[in-house]
């Protein structure tokens, strides 16, 4: 008995070493990144083996790459140029090998690559912080699509002090691109902080906003259905459904379960609608084929580029020219476009915009620094959504 005790201690004792280890990771003092007060930023990696190490990274200047300079006991450094108010991603690239920063313990996926993130402040990223204001709240729910023949799931935010009242509100449907989920707009979008924050600070009306999965081939963000777990984040293109309209086509189902499920206002002076890239494609043809639906509509960096895609093939798609004209005579309130001056979509949003101007229907450009990049669409959104519903 008394050694089955002592062995028993020991295997607890080994167990605590081995938990103790699993929170032990940081490097010692080391501090990376280091935002600076003057808007610069400090790496530090500790690689005393190391014969190179880079950081690669979304900041503008030397596009966001560098090399950085070892220093004492092994540890590289680098500081970065000034940079504008932002959330950004980096990994570093030590002798070929990529990962994340191993004292930064704040990541977000984008696809299948994991980055580490910071924040420079004074500008759009004091908008993607969690600020002392009410908050809303953000429920995940799932609905039945009779077209995919599965439940299907999606992030939906609700505004500080909903249901409390009988009070019914406004719905914005936030579409994410290729390789995202309905996860892409909170994670990487700060979609409820935001919203928290321009509904505080009396920039935008209370809304709800709701962010579904566009890949029409999956129930889920990968990892959340035991089909899922095998299913690695990759762009949607190498999906089922990709470009063969059946998410456009389904859309109402989406509307039907949230018109039926939250207090809403279900009509279409009460809808908007928005997505990037991929996301900006299926808002084009969602509200193409439903011109009574939405009375806000917003492209971000839109994918319209339909030189691969014979068009009449694909019911969703066809027609687009009288679809257009259709929308145009319904005169929806806002038709906000939005693309980077360095974007490889810019000149296949400005061949749409040139339909648009035949077809009559009446829209807002505007062009905007730097390329395909979630700081373009965190910033398109401060923009598109204090517009709604006003």
């Amino acid at each position: 008995m008394k050694k089955t005790i002592v062995a028993m201690a020991a295997m607890l004792v080994a167990m605590g070493m081995s938990a103790q280890q699993n929170i032990s990771y940081r490097e010692g003092d080391i501090v990376s990144p280091q935002v600076n007060d003057d808007h610069t930023v400090t790496f530090r990696v500790k690689a005393p083996k190391a014969k190179s190490v880079k950081i690669l990274a979304d900041w503008e200047q030397n596009n966001g790459q560098a090399t950085m300079k070892k220093g004492k006991d092994g540890v590289w450094e680098y500081t970065t140029p000034q940079l504008a108010s932002e959330m950004f991603t980096y990994r570093f690239d030590i002798d070929g090998v990529l990962g994340i920063d191993p004292v930064n313990p704040f990541t977000r996926r984008d696809v299948g690559n994991i980055f580490s993130i910071f924040y420079v402040g004074g500008g759009a990223a004091d908008e993607y912080l969690v600020k002392d204001v009410d908050h809303g709240q953000v429920r995940t729910v799932w609905y039945h699509s009779n077209t995919a023949n599965a439940d299907r799931r999606m992030n939906v935010y609700l505004p500080a002090g909903y249901g409390k009242t009988d009070k019914k509100y406004p719905v914005f449907y936030l579409l994410h691109g290729s390789g995202g989920d309905e996860t892409a707009w909170l994670d990487l979008g700060h979609m409820a902080r935001i919203m928290d924050n321009l509904i505080a600070e009396g920039k935008c009306v209370p809304m709800i906003v709701v962010m579904p999965n566009g890949n029409f081939g999956k129930q889920a963000a990968a990892g959340e259905t035991a089909e899922n777990l095998a299913f690695r984040p990759v762009s949607t293109h190498l999906l089922p459904h990709y470009k063969d309209g059946l998410f456009e086509l389904a859309f109402p189902e989406i509307v039907n379960y949230v018109d039926a499920t939250f207090n809403t206002i279900p009509d279409k002076a009460h809808r908007a609608i928005a997505g990037l890239s991929m996301g900006g494609m299926h808002t084009l043809m969602i509200t193409a084929n439903y011109p009574d639906m939405f009375n806000y509509i917003g492209l971000y960096s839109a994918g319209v580029d339909f030189s691969h895609l014979n068009m009449e093939e694909v019911p969703a798609y066809a027609n687009l020219d009288t679809k257009l004209t259709k929308l145009a005579q319904g005169n929806p309130k806002l038709y906000w476009i939005a693309c980077g001056s360095e974007d490889w979509l810019l000149p296949a949003n400005k061949r749409l915009m040139e339909r648009m101007d035949k077809d009559g229907l009446k829209y807002t450009f505007h062009e905007s620094p730097r390329g395909h990049l979630w700081c373009n669409w965190r910033q398109y959104s401060l923009l598109f959504i204090p517009q709604l519903f006003k």
